[in-house]
């Protein structure tokens, strides 16, 4: 029987505040410097449900900065696996067969045991050989718990995340709906069916087929695939496969992914990529991406923006994908995308790295208050992770080498004459001329009546302002300190007052005073490097 609620929430916070994470849960904890390292090792000690957490959240850079991402992308799936005896009873309680009737071997040892499920080679009545995915015994009870642990923190430290761009709520519930998914083997099954579908005329490309007879919510039985992980270049070598060939036919095969069929394979790491009889076979579709047909309209979209450097074009299709989080400046959105387009528009390929470029990309939109979506988040992760994979077996092809040239020959640039929208672009354009008489009289008129106004912004004067404000500050106080020096000296003249050995208290007092304040400001003057 696994830990009740209240078992499992003292020892979730014992965990966290173990690593550095107390804080959370406890506001009498003090903050301390945590780091992402400490994160992935609390997610690994918590066991499948933090895993797969940690896992989901690797893939989300909108919601967790790069270095969090990095290491919680090394979470692995080397979780102790079940005994047979619960494995066998799973099957035997999903088919209502005993094992021997459903294959005519099925090897007891697992091939792999992940955070959900784990993994057996088999073979069916018929011969075929096949690998089965048998789900956890309770694991979706487990998860059900931890997450309804997790809902209560996040209750209780509601105060801490008001500066978040990101909802944690938010993040939560897509954490959960995720898992549900995950928990669902038909969804991966169906997954696989659409994407051989999508992909049946591309030679390249392949993936396992379902043995839909084994195959269930529960338990998932897959063609085996007796193939070379895509990075293993020395076994690739000996079979004579061209390894720039293998990245050029998965960078197309990716571009057309997303921007032909809207649907791709959102986890392309080594693991999930196999070389075998001459085509790149794509495994687990636990995780994929699919976007819509308008927020594909709007990536062409950029792209056109892009090939025109049309600034303005690029911060609209920015805006209507984006989710607004707060107040936008629209100035602000301009000069960052001008930066972007400075830095990289004629950077040459071969200094270019795609990973770099879209977390920028990323970066503007979070420093602007804008969500992009989790499709486009997706998106860009699958093209780390793939310009990685490539980086390994062919380290002279650049992804973007590839896509630039894709995206020109696949993308639309011509005119769609909308009859309605072109009647409507036509109306405001002879209004806008209509008016532009009226509007320069109204110009004119201000400016001679004195209406007129020209607003300046000045960017980046805080610092030249302050050290202005400092030297100014500095010259008041020499002053003073040189009037003290000449007040002082003219009371010693006149030895006015209480005298102290004959000489004038006030004016020696004076002296000292003013020794003091010059001597501080000479230190002040020389720490600060302005000789």
């Amino acid at each position: 029987m696994y830990k009740n609620s209240a078992q499992r929430f003292r020892e979730i916070v014992k965990v966290l505040a173990y690593y550095g994470f107390g804080f959370l849960v406890d506001s009498k904890i003090k903050k301390q410097e945590s780091y992402p390292e400490n994160l992935r090792k609390a997610f690994e000690e918590l066991g499948p449900t933090f895993i797969k957490i940690g896992q989901i959240l690797s893939t989300r850079p909108d919601i967790l900065p790069v270095e969090y991402i990095d290491e919680l992308s090394k979470l692995q799936n080397n979780v102790a696996p079940e005994t047979f005896k619960s494995i066998n009873k799973v099957l035997k309680n999903e088919f209502k067969q005993d094992i021997e009737d459903m294959f005519l071997y099925f090897d007891k040892r697992p091939l792999a045991s992940a955070s959900i499920a784990q993994v057996h080679n088999a073979v069916l009545k018929d011969g075929r050989n096949v690998i089965v995915k048998i789900q956890r015994p309770d694991i979706a009870e487990k998860m059900e718990l931890d997450i309804s642990i997790l809902y209560k923190i996040l209750r209780l430290t509601k105060a801490r995340f008001n500066d978040s761009l990101i909802d944690p709520k938010d993040a939560l519930d897509e954490i959960y709906s995720s898992t549900k998914l995950e928990l669902d083997f038909k969804n991966e099954a169906e997954n696989i069916e659409t994407f051989i579908k999508l992909n049946k005329d591309v030679a390249c490309i392949t993936a396992p087929y379902v043995v839909k007879e084994y195959s269930n919510s529960k338990v998932l039985t897959l063609e085996k695939i007796d193939g070379i992980k895509i990075d293993d270049r020395d076994s690739l070598l000996k079979e004579e496969y061209d390894l720039n060939d293998i990245s050029k036919k998965l960078a197309l095969s990716f571009l057309k992914m997303v921007f032909k069929d809207g649907f791709f394979h959102a986890d392309p790491h080594p693991g999930n990529l196999l070389i075998a009889k001459g085509k790149i076979c794509f495994i687990d579709f636990g995780i994929v991406g699919s976007l819509s047909k308008d927020l594909r309209e709007a990536l062409n979209e950029a792209v056109v923006a892009v090939a025109y450097q049309d600034i303005n074009k690029l911060i609209s299709v920015f805006m209507s994908i984006g989710i607004k989080k707060g107040y936008i400046n629209r100035n602000q959105l301009y000069e960052d995308i001008d930066y972007l387009f400075d830095n990289y528009l004629y950077t040459s390929f071969q200094n270019l790295k795609v990973s770099v470029l879209l977390q920028e990309v990323f970066d503007v939109a979070r420093r602007n208050n804008i969500q992009l979506p989790k499709e486009l988040t997706l998106v860009i992760r699958s093209f780390v992770i793939l310009e990685g994979v490539m980086a390994k077996i062919s380290p002279d092809i650049k992804i973007m080498d590839i896509a630039i040239p894709y995206v020109k020959a696949n993308t639309d640039l011509k005119l769609n004459f909308d009859i309605n929208e072109l009647l409507l672009r036509s109306y405001n354009w002879g209004k806008n001329t209509y008016e532009i008489p009226s509007k320069l009289v109204e110009l004119s008129d201000s400016i001679i009546s004195g209406r007129a106004k020209i607003q300046l912004e000045h960017k980046n004067i805080e610092k030249p302002a302050a050290e202005l404000n400092k030297m100014v500050n500095r010259m008041v106080f020499g002053l003073v300190v040189s009037s003290m020096i000449v007040g002082s000296s003219l009371i010693l003249n006149s030895n006015v007052g209480p005298k102290i050995y004959g000489v004038s208290a006030i004016g020696i007092f004076g002296f000292i005073i003013a020794g003091f304040a010059g001597l501080w400001l000479l230190i002040s003057i020389l720490r600060s490097g302005m000789m």
